[in-house]
């Protein structure tokens, strides 16, 4: 018989499996990210030093204007489950993306920072 305890063991186990297949599965091989990041960089984004992330500062004409881009953002990151790391500032938001359960930058990343681009122009 099974003590509990090995159960509760077992299960840990199985959801530690699921969530390491999970993160594989956003990884980016070295050449889709050179090129994704490149794309990036002609629209504002930046690699960050001493980190696998990417950094962008948006500035709006109002900070309504900035709260409500933070709320479009915001929306589309708990549809996702990846939230950016941001700060806000008056008119002013800075946004750092990274992929904490892959150890860096991931397709979440890509798929979440084209968005954002997407919503600051159409603000």
């Amino acid at each position: 018989m099974v003590s509990a305890a090995a159960g509760l063991l077992a299960l840990a186990l199985a959801l530690a499996c699921l969530g390491c297949l999970n993160r594989h599965s956003h990884w980016l091989s070295h050449a889709d990210r050179d090129q994704l990041v490149m794309e990036l960089r002609a629209t504002g984004w930046m690699e960050v030093e001493e980190r696998d992330a990417i950094f962008k500062e948006l500035h709006f004409k109002t900070f309504n204007q900035a709260f409500g881009f933070m709320s479009r953002v915001a929306l589309q990151a708990e549809k996702m489950n990846h939230h950016p790391e941001w700060f806000n500032v008056y008119n002013k938001v800075q946004i750092t993306l990274t992929t904490h359960d892959c150890g860096g930058l991931s397709k979440r990343d890509i798929k979440m920072a084209k968005f954002i681009d997407k919503i600051a122009l159409s603000m």
